[in-house]
């Protein structure tokens, strides 16, 4: 999935993967990088982070 923010024209975005225990979020701009390989639990916490205000 890509960011809802992605103009589509190679902005500065990430693309995220789910699997059932591993999400894989990678740059939309390299992807020749691997993607970071984060826990359920850990992706969440961090999302309910940049959430705050």
């Amino acid at each position: 999935m890509k960011s809802s923010y992605s103009s589509g024209e190679g902005g500065q975005c990430v693309e995220v993967a789910t699997t059932p225990g591993i999400v894989h979020v990678r740059d939309s701009k390299d992807k020749t990088i691997p993607a970071l390989a984060l826990a359920r639990g850990s992706w969440a916490t961090f999302v309910d982070f940049a959430a705050q205000d």
